[in-house]
């Protein structure tokens, strides 16, 4: 019998793609394309432009905006952002409005672009076990990337960040475990913690908040992390945002000081903000709860797709987290 025509491997593909859709289905607004120019539509005139890095893992392309304050030996933070399932650099741009809050704080913002040849549906592979180590996979390729742009543009390697929503904010997770001399800290939004999936039955078990997770520590040395998610996520399940956040403190270390803070946008979404600080006042985790959002960007843009205008704004949120406010 040939390969593609075994009856395991079709059950594997279609299970595979169904993943996929699940990860990538009812976008609030549509996908945008966007041509190679200078986004002057996120806010005043940096440079948005189009590259490619070659790996020993693999290539991806990537869209990167330069602020306009930049210049050579001018030393700027990074942060890197992963766009979620049938998305792409534009979109998350546009959606998450990260170039225009990049202007206002001067840092560069990198978007490594999935390929359809790597994923179907462009989603990061969160699930697979071959892309969830260091120096493995597209974890290898996304960090060779970033330490590219890094060295090419004197960034200050100190400040650099890596982001993401849905499979792109697991596979921030992925990155702030794997790389965390690469990272000094991670946003995830609507993400997956850590090694919750090693196959296609797993991923479907995790996104139903149904799968055994490793705890704190079992990912690795975990970073500084701000979390978000929607409670009422019908795609990746709300429990996912609490193991994220238990992966990144102890909750049973009585030294962690939990501050519980709830607001709300006026008119729009009601929150839950808990921040865990060590003995020594560093702030290691914000877990946001966005109550009755979906499996979107909090505060987002509806120029771009999986946005919630209604929620609090996560962009401004996370790179004030960053230092960068």
């Amino acid at each position: 019998m040939a390969m593609n025509d075994s009856p395991v491997l079709g059950r594997l593909l279609e299970a595979t793609a169904a993943i996929q859709r699940a990860l990538g289905r009812a976008p609030v607004s549509r996908t945008r394309e966007r041509a190679e120019t200078p986004d002057r539509s996120q806010g005043r005139a940096g440079q948005f432009v189009a590259g490619s890095s070659a790996q020993q893992q693999g290539t991806r392309p990537y869209k990167l905006y330069v602020p306009s304050g930049y210049a050579p030996g001018k030393s700027l933070p990074l942060i890197v952002m992963l766009h979620g399932c049938t998305q792409n650099p534009d979109d998350f741009a546009a959606g998450t409005r990260m170039n225009r809050l990049a202007e206002e704080r001067q840092c560069f913002v990198l978007y490594p672009a999935q390929t359809r040849s790597a994923n179907q549906s462009r989603c990061w592979n969160w699930f697979k076990r071959a892309h969830q180590r260091r120096g493995k996979g597209e974890p290898a390729i996304i960090a060779g990337m970033t330490q590219e742009i890094v060295k090419r543009y004197g960034i200050d390697a100190r400040k650099v960040y890596a982001a993401g929503l849905s499979a792109g904010g697991a596979m921030a997770a992925v990155m702030g475990a794997a790389y965390p001399d690469v990272y000094a800290a991670v946003g995830v939004h609507s993400g997956l913690p850590v090694g919750s999936a090693h196959d296609v039955a797993s991923a479907f078990a995790a996104m139903r908040g149904a799968s055994p997770v490793p705890g704190p520590g079992a990912a690795g040395r975990t970073v500084p992390a701000i979390v978000f998610h929607g409670d009422r996520d019908a795609t990746v399940h709300p429990s996912n945002g609490a193991q994220v956040a238990g992966q990144c403190v102890d909750r049973d270390d009585r030294s962690i000081d939990v501050i519980v803070q709830r607001g709300q946008v006026p008119g729009g979404r009601a929150y839950t903000c808990s921040v865990h600080k060590d003995a020594a006042g560093r702030v290691l985790l914000e877990h946001w709860e966005v109550h009755g959002a979906g499996h979107a960007w909090s505060g987002g843009s509806a120029e771009g797709s999986y946005t919630d205008p209604e929620g609090p704004d996560a962009a401004r949120e996370m790179l004030r987290f960053f230092g960068l406010s």
